[in-house]
């Protein structure tokens, strides 16, 4: 059986950066960070006191205050993005059975946690919110997009650390391509932004401590880079089976055409040296787009600052696209937004379909001083025009998590 093409036709987007696609594009092009100093609690004893928090979010322009207050941030965020994405796509609910939801989160619902356990130890279980275990669960935020919206098809939370939002709409994708939907709204939210998860971040050493230069603190693939920086958010696109995208009218941002993921079954916070399994998922995506290595016009890297990532991130491009990475840029936009976990993969995608709609490639900005084994062009600082026909785009996790989509522009 031909598998079916699927289009990309909404987005929804809550980034440190931006809010809606629009404010978040721009800050994009402008190489604008939205990395400040913690205001959600108080870090001052903290040895990292920075992070990408979303500021000005309030959730009852999108959710019932009832509704709001029985979810966790979380679950807030990939509410109000799925939202954003459906009124993008001028999207209406007509076929619920024939329409589904995949999230992905690293964490879930921690702030909510650890609130509530504040809450057991001052004043007793009596005061403890009976709605704790539904607000925390990963499986909360698919349930209450469907529970919203009316949709009654797959419903699934997707976990696999920072790879989860693109999982999650690699999956969709294949949902759709083997004909048990035609409407998938996918993505990926987190909000670990809080006392004990950055905490145990801090204790790992895996996040900045340029707390004197917050805006400058997330500098992938730099010589100088000294960690990722924590943040928050939620992406999430329409995923539209191309027919149905076609006869109702709706804008097309792009096609996706591959996806790819494996695991490295090396170690539980270290890439695989040798990067044969980050390589293998790119090959896989590729693979399935019937596309070579040379047709790739702009990577999306994950990229996170890490000492470890960006290096072995770098020899996966190397090991797949030969001489031609020397000429292929890449960039990350965690330089901007910093690391937001299993959301980090939906707002990404999205921000490539807007890269592929205007021909402008977003910057890795903080890059000034190169580091010898991170040799290839990541498009230092500002914004670059570019026509781009194909792009991809990586995530890899803790535990050995690799997964690479892969979008054409539609014509």
């Amino acid at each position: 059986m031909k598998k079916r093409r699927v289009v990309i036709t909404g987005l929804g987007v809550i980034a440190p950066n931006g809010t809606g696609k629009d404010a978040f594009w721009e800050a994009l092009k402008e190489g604008k960070s939205g990395i400040r100093r913690i205001t959600r609690f108080d870090a001052s004893s903290y040895p990292s006191q920075i992070a990408g928090e979303v500021n000005g979010f309030d959730p009852i322009d999108y959710i019932s205050p009832k509704s709001a207050r029985r979810m966790d941030r979380f679950v807030q965020f990939a509410v109000a993005a799925a939202k954003m994405a459906i009124e993008d796509s001028k999207l209406k609910i007509e076929n619920p059975e024939r329409m589904g939801t995949m999230v992905g989160t690293a964490m879930g619902g921690y702030e909510f946690a650890e609130f509530q356990h504040g809450i057991l130890l001052e004043k007793g279980l009596s005061r403890v919110s009976p709605f704790l275990m539904i607000a925390v669960s990963p499986s909360t935020c698919p349930a209450q997009i469907s529970l919203e919206f009316g949709l009654k098809g797959p419903c699934a939370a997707i976990s696999t650390a920072c790879a989860s939002g693109t999982n999650a709409i690699g999956n969709a994708f294949e949902n759709i391509c083997n004909n048990k939907t035609d409407i998938m709204i996918a993505g990926g939210s987190d909000a670990t932004v809080t006392p004990l998860i950055f905490g145990c971040l801090c204790r790992g050493n895996a996040i900045s401590t340029s707390n004197h230069i917050p805006e400058k603190a997330s500098r992938p693939f730099d010589r100088n880079r000294d960690g990722f920086v924590l943040g928050e958010g939620a992406g999430m696109v329409i995923l539209e089976e191309l027919s149905h995208a076609l006869n109702r009218g709706a804008y097309i941002y792009a096609e996706v055409i591959g996806y790819g993921a494996t695991s490295d079954a090396h170690h539980m916070t270290d890439p695989l040296p040798n990067a044969r399994e980050a390589s293998r998922a790119i090959k896989l995506a590729l693979r399935q787009a019937n596309l070579h290595p040379q047709e790739v016009d702009y990577i999306n890297a994950h990229g996170t600052a890490t000492i470890l990532n960006d290096k072995i991130e770098t020899l996966a491009i190397k090991n797949v696209f030969g001489q031609y990475a020397y000429s292929l840029p890449v960039s990350s936009i965690k330089s901007m937004k910093g690391h937001l976990q299993g959301a980090g993969g939906g707002v990404e995608i999205v921000a490539c379909c807007l890269a592929m709609k205007d021909g402008i490639i977003p910057p890795t900005i903080n890059y000034e001083n190169p580091d010898p084994e991170c040799d290839l062009d990541y498009v230092p600082n500002k914004a670059r025009k570019k026509e781009l026909n194909v792009v991809l785009s990586n995530s890899f996790g803790f535990g050995g998590y690799n997964a690479v989509l892969v979008l054409r522009k539609y014509a």
